[in-house]
């Protein structure tokens, strides 16, 4: 019913979070101070808060329900039981989607174990990787491997990809229409995979995962939600080659992912 009290624009306020708590879509807009992670006061806030009318008083009868997982700019699509990367790579085949195919050498689909309980995804090739048709192999995949050996493990067993197969022309970010012609067979990937965890390295890996724009010297060293999987958030090697000063935010985010894997 219309409250006479409110101005127009919060009345039309209260009617959208009305139809938000019908859907069950309740966190979007509010969430239990006792709901807060322990941690959460020590990350800068990144969203901003709606204006709500002193006035207006918005109560929920219904249960608030768990955490969204999946990003409200990305659409899921329907899981493909049983797909295997064999299958997957077969499908990408010599690829001619996008004008990236126009200036490769060779496609870099991914490599490593189809059982790997962690995958690293990173921006996409370079020059080392299009000559050889293999995911970071460069100095920044050298650098990766160390922090692998650091975690305890061998190269083989972990799964390594990019948001994109083919290297864009000197090694520039992809492109929106590139990387949304190419996402979708990184996502089959992560399907197939279904590890433990999923290391974002970088801002394009995680902001393709996540559908949003988002910082990653913001939210480094957090673990977020992806369709049923747990994302990581570190920076990518080639920015710690740049970067020295970073090293030891990168030791800190490999000790989480230890402590994640256990």
């Amino acid at each position: 019913m219309k409250d006479e009290r409110l101005p127009p624009a919060a009345e039309r306020l209260r009617a959208w979070l009305e139809f938000y708590d019908e859907l069950g879509l309740t966190p979007l807009y509010r969430r239990r101070r006792s709901d807060a992670p322990a941690s959460e006061a020590s990350v800068p806030q990144r969203a901003a808060t709606l204006p709500v009318p002193a006035a207006a008083t918005f109560v929920s009868a219904a249960p608030t329900p768990p955490p969204l997982t999946l990003s409200l700019f990305e659409e899921a699509p329907p899981r493909r039981e049983h797909e295997s990367l064999e299958q997957i790579r077969a499908e990408l085949g010599e690829c001619t989607r996008c004008k990236l195919s126009q200036h490769r050498r060779t496609i870099v689909f991914g490599e490593g174990s189809s059982h790997a309980q962690l995958v690293f995804v990173g921006e996409g090739p370079g020059a080392e990787e299009d000559a050889q048709g293999r995911p970071f192999v460069g100095r920044a995949g050298q650098l990766l491997t160390h922090w692998i050996e650091s975690l305890g493990l061998k190269r083989s067993e972990v799964y390594i990809c990019n948001v994109i197969k083919c290297r864009p022309p000197g090694n520039r970010t992809p492109e929106r229409d590139e990387i949304e012609t190419c996402s979708p067979f990184l996502f089959r990937q992560l399907e197939s995979l279904r590890p433990k965890l999923i290391c974002c390295l970088g801002s394009v890996a995680l902001q393709t995962l996540l559908g949003k724009s988002v910082s990653i010297t913001r939210v480094r060293g957090q673990f977020f939600d992806w369709r049923g999987l747990k994302l990581f958030a570190t920076f990518h090697p080639a920015y710690l080659l740049r970067n020295p000063g970073v090293q030891r935010e990168v030791q800190e985010d490999l000790r989480r992912i230890c402590q994640f894997l256990g």
